[in-house]
Formats: structure tokens, sequence, C-alpha cells
């Protein structure tokens, strides 16, 4: 084993944690030392006449030796396969017996040599290579000549039975020499002891080394019988290859991830185990890891099938690798959530982080779609946020489920977020519960012509009445509902309720329009168009009659899909709101793009535009924008009587708010519209 082979770290990279002038000392020590013994060799090697020395046998073993350095075998750690091993050694150590010390050096050099340049390997790494071979080998001829009284620099001998032992004394210390020079250049990088480093590589390469050794000696003794002897070993050293080539096959299968290739959760745990000890001998800051999870993932798979899911996924995976320069750093965790290794401090993994995020940002493109993928991260870094695998795991999900609740799309763990994933789950929990036993309700808000204060349309509220906490505010339940995936079960309760109310306030006479809101979630539900169809099919209600409010913040979520389902709701005849107008950060070219049918003036503007000139002009303007494109629009927030004049002066036809009506009950509402009809049809009233 060279310079050139790594020992593994799961996947994480390594900072250089020693001086450069203690490692560039060793390895220039030992190129020296190398240098001199390769001299030594070369000088004081009796060198026999050509008649003298078994020629193809010596031929064999060094054409053996010459392809195991440049086809070395794989090796697995810890289900990693992350280091390779040459299959020269064998060749070399039947060669420190058959041929002498002076030819096996020059074999096992050459060998190296032309594994170098094959490689492209620097100047210093060759040098280092050949020469802590070319030592390996002379400690090998040393024991071997120690044992059987065999002068050093004898000549070929023929190997007898009684030079079995200490020919594999020999190669034990071939490997031992081996393993031990490049132990040290390891230990010093990663500012471990010399022994661990051994330890840990005898964990993995002895049973290997034992099979190569017993190779090289029969190899040793059958050289005496001929070459034709001598091929009878190509199919145990192939049987080897193969075996070896296997385990790395399954350690990959039990290492990675089959469908994008990267590594999963077990590599994960692997290499952050890994930085974590290296930053705890170091005192460094570190490992970071950042965990990413797909928006609306799981709708690209119910309504585009998971094919075009899976195609999505790995296009996905090819991205995050792209941006970090390094796949071994990225990991998929299952389904739609990925995670990174960071091998820096807080910053640098939020840095990443972004970067991360960034790579998603253009359109993918699957066969004859382009999709556009949005993703949540959540942040977390050793020592502050956890000072061991498990817990900076844990740590990263609760920043990402907060990242997603608050839609930040990058959160870093705070302690605080602990607190509220308790609650917020127990909430879940509860909110799950609710929806089985009957605790959610519908409010209905009058919405009021501003001109004859008739009612002419309401707006369907969800309401949550907690056996023991009490009313439960929608924006304390709602992005759970997004983020967990109730949402689709809420907005199918309150369609169904808000429809059915409207199908007897229809009964009665009262022509109505029922506004539903939908949440950022659900409006890129391509399987949303069906459900409003059924909805509407099942109680009898015209689409017209039917409005659906979105938010700026929803159409901007995923325009791609969302332009697919408005498009398609409008074409049943559904009206299009905007809720909430003028809050978000939207180009008003999406209300070209969209067609909506109805603008909404939040609230905000509306109820200070008496005392704020700004709000004023705001709500103004935007009256006359909807007025000039064709549009309804509907005031919410009003509170007071004067507010009310204010806005039917501007012209805006509809308004909503306390002043005008309480967000109520079913039966309150057909008792008001009962209650205008009957002063409408009075004689002599207004």
């Amino acid at each position: 084993m060279g310079l050139s082979t790594h020992s593994g770290d799961g996947g994480a990279r390594r900072r250089l944690l020693a001086p450069p002038s203690l490692l560039d000392g060793f390895v220039g020590a030992v190129s020296l030392l190398g240098a001199a013994g390769f001299l030594v060799a070369m000088v004081g090697t009796a060198w026999p006449p050509a008649t003298h020395v078994v020629v193809w046998p010596v031929v064999f073993l060094a054409v053996a030796a010459l392809v195991g350095e440049v086809k070395p075998l794989p090796i697995t750690r810890d289900d990693e396969p992350v280091e390779t091993m040459s299959t020269s050694g064998p060749f070399v150590l039947a060669l420190v017996a058959v041929g002498g010390v002076g030819i096996a050096v020059l074999i096992q050099a050459l060998a190296s040599l032309t594994d170098d340049l094959l490689h492209r390997r620097s100047v210093t790494k060759s040098a280092f290579n050949t020469a802590q071979y070319t030592l390996s080998v002379l400690a090998a001829r040393m024991v071997f000549s120690w044992l059987t009284g065999i002068p050093f620099f004898a000549g070929p001998l023929t190997v007898e039975l009684q030079h079995l032992g200490p020919l594999l004394a020999a190669g034990v210390a071939m490997v031992l020499v081996n393993r031990l020079l490049v132990a040290v250049v390891v230990a010093i990088v990663t500012s471990q002891s010399v022994w661990t480093t051994v330890r840990d590589d005898a964990r993995f390469v002895t049973a290997t080394h034992v099979v190569l050794l017993c190779i090289g000696a029969v190899a040793a003794i059958v050289a005496g019988d001929g070459v034709a002897v001598l091929f009878l070993l190509i199919p145990p050293v192939i049987a080897v290859y193969l075996t070896a080539a296997a385990a790395v096959r399954h350690a990959h299968q039990a290492s990675h991830d089959p469908l994008t290739g990267l590594g999963n959760r077990d590599r994960l745990s692997r290499g952050l185990d890994s930085l974590h000890a290296v930053a705890q001998r170091t005192h460094a800051g570190g490992p970071g890891l950042v965990l990413i999870d797909l928006d609306h993932f799981k709708d690209i798979n119910d309504t585009l099938g998971h094919p075009v899911g899976d195609l999505l996924l790995q296009q996905v995976a090819e991205r995050l690798s792209t941006a970090l320069d390094d796949e071994d750093l990225v990991h998929r965790l299952g389904g739609d959530e990925f995670a990174v290794i960071v091998d820096g401090d807080l910053v640098e993994t939020q840095l990443v982080a972004h970067a991360l995020l960034a790579s998603l940002e253009a359109p993918m493109r699957i066969g004859e779609l382009e999709l556009l993928v949005r993703a949540s991260a959540g942040v977390a870094c050793a020592p502050h946020h956890g000072a061991d695998t498990e817990t900076l795991m844990k740590n990263a999900d609760i920043a990402l489920y907060q990242a997603k609740l608050e839609r930040d799309r990058i959160s870093t763990y705070s302690a605080l977020f602990d607190v509220n994933t308790v609650e917020r789950l127990q909430l879940l929990a509860d909110l799950r519960a609710a929806l089985d036993t009957g605790q959610l309700g519908v409010a209905f808000q009058p919405q009021v012509d501003l001109a004859t204060r008739q009612t002419v349309g309401v707006e369907a509220l969800i309401r949550w009445e907690h056996p023991t906490r009490g009313p439960v505010a929608p924006d304390d339940f709602i992005p759970l509902a997004e983020n967990s995936g109730l949402i689709a079960e809420l907005t199918a309760y309150v369609l169904d309720t808000a429809l059915r109310a409207l199908a007897g306030w229809r009964e009665e006479g009262h022509d109505l329009r029922m506004a539903v809101n939908l949440s950022a979630r659900h409006l890129s539900d391509l399987a949303l168009p069906r459900q409003v169809h059924d909805a509407l099919t099942r109680h009898h209600i015209p689409p017209g009659a039917l409005v659906l409010e979105v938010t700026e913040t929803g159409i901007l979520a995923d325009p791609a899909r969302v332009d697919v389902v408005i498009a398609a709701l409008r074409r049943l005849g559904v009206a299009i709101a905007v809720d909430d107008y003028g809050t978000g950060h939207a180009s008003l070219s999406y209300l070209k793009r969209l067609e909506v049918d109805e603008l909404k003036v939040d609230r905000s503007f509306v109820s200070d535009m008496g005392r704020d000139h700004h709000d004023f002009i705001i709500v103004r303007s935007t009256i006359a924008l909807a007025r000039d494109l064709g549009l309804r629009v509907i005031a919410e927030g009003i509170e007071d009587e004067g507010t009310a004049l204010t806005l039917r002066g501007l012209g805006c036809g509809v308004g909503q708010g306390y002043h005008l009506g309480r967000p109520t009950t079913p039966e309150l509402i057909q008792v008001r519209m009962d209650d205008e009809r009957r002063v409408t049809t009075t004689p002599g009233s207004p």
C-alpha cells in the first residue's frame, strides 16, 4: 500500500491537521532512506550469470508483481469501499527467496514506478511509494536471512519446505514495515496515534494479507518446478480478486441508496462519527449537517406517478452533488429527504445550505415536463448543536421542521425549537384526532354590498374548539396541517361543509357566493380540480357560486403547477380570488397570467386607511387597478362606518369585517338573509 492509498473517513473530507513541515520531513526521510537501501541492494547483490537463474519462473513472478501493483484489490472498511491493496506483495515475497534481494527490490521498484506513472502521481508521492516498498522488501530479506542463515546478498535459491516458515515470517515483516510507514503518514495527517492507525488497518486487511502471503510462499516453493506449475496459482489469485470485488459490491449496496447512488443513512452516521472524532481530538468546530426536504414532492408522486418522482430525485441528487463538487458528502435518507455533511463550522454550514438550495432553483426537465423544485433546509453544527451524531441529526431535523413551519426555507437549530416542537407535535396529534371526533367547525363571515348593505356572499372559516385548550387559532394549526399532509383533509372538510350550507341557503331562495380558502400547499395539488368538481356535483352547486381564495405566497410557491391547477379550476367555472392582496412580493404580471376574478384588499391596509395616508393611497390604487382589469374587489377588515363609506366612495363594491358582520353559524346567516329579504320586500323600505 503506497502513499496514494487512502483510508476511509466515511465520505467526509479531512483537513490537513498536521504542520506541513512534519509530514514533509517524514516523507523526505523515508524517501532518502529507501533510495539508499535501493543502491545498497543493487551494489551489494551478487548478481549471478543469467544461465544460473531460473529465468522463466522469475519472469512470471516479475510480471505477476507488475500486474498486481497496477491492478490492486479493493478493500472495504465498515461496509465502505475506501481502500485498495496491491497484490504485488506475494510475488515479490517469492522473489526475495527465488531471485535474491537485488531482483526482488528491482522488480518491486519497477512495479511501483509503473503504477505511479499510470496514475500520474507527483514525484514526492512516487518517491515515497518506491522507498517504502524498497524498505519493506529489505526487511523481508533481512528476516529471511536471519532465520535461514542464508547470506543477505546471496543469489537465487531453490526454496525447500524447510524455508516455508522463515519465508512467511519474512512476508509478515514486509507487510508490517509497509503498513507502519504509511500509518505514520496517516497519523500525522489526522493527528491520531500510529497505534490507532495500525490497529484500524489490521481490522480490515489482516485476512487478505494472510491469503496473499500464503500464495507467495506457495509460489516460491513451486517456482523450482517450472513456470507451468506457477500458472496454477492464477485461479486462486483470480478468486481473491472476485471475492474482493463481490465484497465491495455488497458493501456499496449496503451503504448507498439504490436509486440515486448517494450514501444512505448508515453511511451518513459513519461520516459524522469520523468527523466528530477528528474534531474532538483537535478541538476544532464542526462537523455541520444540512438536512434538505423537497416541498410538495408527494403531489408529484400522486399526480405524475412514481417513475417521474424517481427521475426527479435523481436530478436533485445530481444537482446537490454538483453544488458541492463531492458526491461523497451528499446522502439520501429516504423519500425526498437528503443530508449533507459539512467539514466546517456553523458559518460554513450555513453557506453550504444556501448553495444547495440555490442549485435547485433552475427548472428540471423530465421528458416533456418542466418542473420547479423548491426545498427547505435545517442546519445544525457541532459542538453547539450536538456533541454526537445522534443529537446533531435530531437537532438538524428539528431545524428542518421549523423551516417548513415558518416557510423560511433555511432554519438553523435553536434550543427554543425543542419546546415548540414538543408542543406542536402534541397539537398535531390532537388535530388528527379532531378530524375524527368532530371538534372542527366552520364559521361564515358575511360579505356585504357596500351600496345596498345586502349580503352577497360569505367566507367559510375553519374553527377548532379544543377540549382542553379551548379555541385554537387557525394560524396555529393550519401550518401544522400543511406540513404534515393533513391540509388536504382539512380543505375537503371545509369545502364539503361550506357547500352543504350553501345548498341549504339556496333551497331557501338565497343566491350567494361561497368563498373557501386554499392553502399554498393544496394550491399545488393537481388532484384539487377533481376534488372540487366532485364536491360541487354532490351538493348540486353551480361552479360560479364558489370562489376559491388563494394568496400571493401560494401562487409563487410552485408557479408551474399553480398555473395548471388554477386553469383547470377556471375551466370548471369556479371563480378565483387573490386573498391578502398587497402583502406578498409578487409581480403584478401574475394577475394577467392567471386571469383571476377577484381581489381582496388586505385588512392591514383597510383598517388604518382613515389614519394613514399611505394605506389610503394603496387601497385607492388597488381598487382602481381591480376595476380597470374588470375584477371584483372586496375590502377586508372594515371596523367602522366611516371606513365603509370611504370604500364605497372609492368604488369598492363589497366589504367584509366586524362592522358588517362577525363570523357566525349557518343558522344565524340564514336569519340574517331572511331579515334582509323582509326589509327589501316591505313597502316603503329603502
